[in-house]
């Protein structure tokens, strides 16, 4: 019996190579799809527009051109559903991006600018036109919608009392207290 006239036995197939490393999170896969977005929203741009030539005033640009694309029903001023949380019916006022869309696309803007070389202090994603705008965006929304926005504002009595009530014996808890402060200053910036 010879071999040649049975056929070899099949290979066992070779595992598919894993996945890259978490750089394709779902995060960053939204990163690259807004850079993009942004990317050809300036080539688009006329006359087009170089990245280093962006200013925070394109940024609005780009994000007055989004609203277009926008699922957020926003109650003008003379609508009878002004301010009303769950309209009964329908009515004619536009469709806008949602605040909280524009604050989570900026920021993520914001870090893709930082990671294709620009630096900080020239990122027009963190203008302060930009920070204004959406607030008012955040602000007139909430109007509209009857909903407050208004962050709870944790009262400084709680953290006077518990100080005194638990006395500290390392410095590492009082450096800690300072530090949340610190970041609880940063929410009233601009």
């Amino acid at each position: 019996t010879s071999n040649s006239s049975h056929p070899p036995p099949p290979r066992p197939r070779r595992p598919s190579p894993p996945p890259p490393p978490t750089s394709s999170s779902r995060y960053e896969n939204q990163k690259r799809r807004d850079w993009n977005t942004f990317g050809q929203y300036l080539r688009n741009h006329r006359p087009p527009l170089h990245l280093s030539r962006c200013s925070g005033a394109h940024v609005l640009e780009f994000l007055r051109y989004l609203d277009q694309f926008g699922k957020t029903k926003v109650h003008s001023h003379p609508c009878p559903f002004f301010g009303v949380p769950s309209p009964p019916a329908p009515c004619p006022c536009p469709l806008r991006q949602a605040w909280g869309s524009l604050d989570a696309l900026i920021g993520r803007l914001r870090a893709a600018f930082e990671e294709h070389g620009g630096k900080p202090e020239n990122n027009p994603f963190g203008a302060r036109a930009v920070r204004l705008y959406l607030r008012e965006v955040r602000d007139s929304q909430a109007k509209a919608r009857g909903i407050s926005y208004d962050k709870k504002k944790r009262s400084r009595n709680n953290n006077t009392n518990n100080k005194l009530s638990r006395p500290s014996t390392s410095s590492s808890s009082s450096a800690a207290g300072s530090a949340s402060n610190v970041s609880g200053d940063r929410d009233h910036e601009c």
